[in-house]
């Protein structure tokens, strides 16, 4: 059982955030569970589940990364072509890269990654770290 239950993000464009969202987790395997008038819900068996919420005061502006709040989220992956096909849904469903998908040796010499943000600045992180021993 995860230890977190569900995690919650505000949109300021409901409908844009849920398609952008149900792009990439559509494509990580979990299913939309529900679709209500201030929110829709993803789940996956033994993952958490996902929901995005209409943002009750929208025209207070899009979160900006490496302020106070939201950091980003990494999805973990099998591979680097993972990697890769991820970032291509996610930039054809409207993402916008942060940073193209890369090794990034500052973490360790196997950490390959891709950061994409949607409309509201909210950022996410496609990544593949095998262990050491896997290579």
């Amino acid at each position: 059982m995860p230890v977190f239950d569900h995690l919650g993000v505000s949109v300021a464009d409901l409908r844009r955030g849920i398609d952008q969202f149900d792009a990439v987790l559509t494509a990580l395997g979990f299913e939309k569970g529900g679709e209500h008038d201030d929110s829709a819900a993803w789940w996956k068996e033994g993952e958490t589940e996902f929901i995005v919420f209409a943002a009750r005061e929208p025209e207070s502006g899009p979160h900006e990364h490496g302020r106070v709040g939201w950091q980003h989220l990494a999805f973990a992956v099998d591979s680097r072509d993972e990697v890769d096909r991820l970032h291509a849904v996610a930039t054809d469903a409207g993402w916008s890269v942060v940073r193209e998908p890369k090794l990034y040796p500052r973490f360790n010499e196997r950490y390959y990654a891709s950061f994409l943000e949607d409309d509201n600045g909210i950022r996410i992180e496609f990544m593949h770290n095998p262990p050491r021993d896997a290579e």
